[in-house]
Formats: structure tokens, C-alpha cells, sequence
């Protein structure tokens, strides 16, 4: 019995601290653009997975190997450093790619893991492009430093994206 009572005190003065130890939590960044151009044409440019850094005003250069097809991956590199990438999967039919990241770098993206999906439906004449993605702040500790924190992984996935969208219809209007 006394065993028990002791238990359960020692469980009952845990229970606060674990609440705490809960780790972060996913976040996500979504945008979306329209593009005045037709869906192939906006397809054709996004799905060369390697071809990124003739669009993406963030990317510096790029290695790519195996192709376009699922299980290819890239290294970008970007202003502070690189990342490397999977691609996850190729949907022609939908207009419709997804890729992770396979090697973190949080000097380059303030970011522990995130997956990318971006899709391109038809809109009147020209295409809505929608990126989304879902990540996890670089630092994943309770207290992360505001560099490395949910704040800054959001802003930083966000203005990626952004800069990306615009990038994507720069190279596929002329514009």
C-alpha cells in the first residue's frame, strides 16, 4: 500500500514536467499564385525536379541525379549554405509533385525536416499554382534560440516559397 501511495505522488509530481517535455510541434507554410499561362506549359518548367535553380531566385546552383522520377534527389544551394532533397512523387496527370528533405542544414533553412507538395490546376486561361509545405523549427528543443525557432522556420518557408512562385512565373510568362 505504501508502495502504491508513493507511486502515485512520484507520477503526480512528474505529470507537470512531462507536459513541458513536449517537443515542437509541425508548422506549415501554404501560398498560392496564378500564373497566366496555360497548366502544361507551367508543368513543364516545374517538373524538371533538377531544373529549380533556372527559376528559384534562392537557388544558387543545383546537383540533381535520377531524373524526374521518384527517387530522385538534388543538392541546393542556396545563399548560406546547401540542403539536399528527395522527390517523393510525380504525378503528371494531376500536375502534381512532392519532395522532403533528406540533409538539414539550419544555417540555410532554419528548418529539421519539412516535406514540399506543389500543384498546378487549371484557372480560366492561365493555372493556379499552390506550394505547400509542413516542417519542423531547426531547433527542436523547448527553448530554441529566435533564429532557430517556429517563427523563424515559418518566415524563413514562407519567403522560400514566395521568392519560388514568383521566380516559376518569371520563367514562365518572360515576365
Amino acid at each position: 500500500m505504501l508502495q502504491r501511495l508513493a507511486l502515485a505522488l512520484g507520477l503526480l509530481l512528474l505529470a507537470p514536467a512531462l507536459a513541458l517535455a513536449h517537443g515542437p510541434t509541425p508548422q506549415r507554410a501554404d501560398e498560392t499564385l496564378v500564373i497566366a499561362a496555360p497548366p502544361e506549359a507551367v508543368w513543364a518548367v516545374l517538373s524538371r525536379f533538377g531544373g529549380i535553380g533556372e527559376w528559384h531566385p534562392m537557388v544558387k546552383k543545383v546537383e540533381a541525379t535520377g531524373g524526374d522520377a521518384a527517387g530522385a534527389e538534388r543538392v541546393l544551394t542556396l545563399e548560406k549554405g546547401e540542403i539536399k532533397e528527395g522527390l517523393d512523387e510525380v504525378d503528371p496527370a494531376a500536375y502534381r509533385l512532392s519532395y522532403r528533405l533528406l540533409t538539414e542544414n539550419a544555417e540555410a533553412i532554419p528548418v529539421s525536416f519539412y516535406t514540399q507538395t506543389i500543384e498546378v490546376k487549371p484557372d480560366g486561361a492561365g493555372s493556379e499554382v499552390s506550394w505547400g509545405a509542413r516542417f519542423y523549427r531547426a531547433d527542436t528543443t523547448n527553448e530554441p534560440p529566435e533564429d532557430r525557432n517556429d517563427a523563424a522556420a515559418i518566415a524563413a518557408m514562407t519567403d522560400f516559397i514566395q521568392q519560388g512562385l514568383k521566380g516559376l512565373q518569371a520563367k514562365v510568362t518572360g515576365k
